[in-house]
């Protein structure tokens, strides 16, 4: 019953990111390709990944994403930052360009929140939330296989 109810969840908001980013696709100016899309919600999710790490997490060659990153940059969506200690070192980092555009997409979710909390009692929206953490350091753990520790604390600190 959880699986499937999860599932639903899950299947319907998946569906409303999908709808919205092809939406946003056809649009003209400097909109994201569904593919500059899915990038920009890892390279977001994974925190200030580096160009490598990015490549890594999405199974891209070095060269693909560095592609993928230039065509980022130059519509203003992304920048690289230098690190701090080693100069050779470049973290990728969010612009506010697309904070505005990820407000956009996400209103939903907020909206859809707001909506469900007022059906369910403090104690009922407080088991939620514990379910939804559990979920959550579940999926950490996993992360942490597939994009190390680090990338997993930047999302670990995204998810918050």
């Amino acid at each position: 019953m959880l699986y499937e109810a999860f599932l639903n969840v899950y299947t319907k908001f998946k569906m409303h990111f999908y709808k919205e980013a092809f939406k946003k696709d056809s649009e003209s100016g400097n909109a994201l390709t569904i593919v500059e899309t899915f990038c920009m919600e890892a390279i977001h999710a994974l925190g200030k990944p580096t160009v490598s790490q990015f490549a890594r997490f999405m199974s891209f060659s070095s060269a693909n994403a560095a592609d993928k990153v230039n065509n980022l940059i130059h519509k203003g969506y992304l920048n690289k930052v230098r690190a701090e200690g080693d100069k050779r070192k470049y973290y990728l980092e969010v612009t506010p360009l697309y904070y505005e555009y990820y407000n956009k997409s996400y209103q939903y979710l907020k909206e859809i929140i707001k909506r469900v909390q007022y059906q369910f009692t403090d104690e009922e929206l407080h088991t939620l939330t514990k379910l939804l953490t559990v979920l959550n350091q579940e999926l950490l753990s996993d992360l942490e296989y597939e994009c190390g520790a680090e990338g997993a604390q930047k999302q670990e600190a995204y998810g918050k």
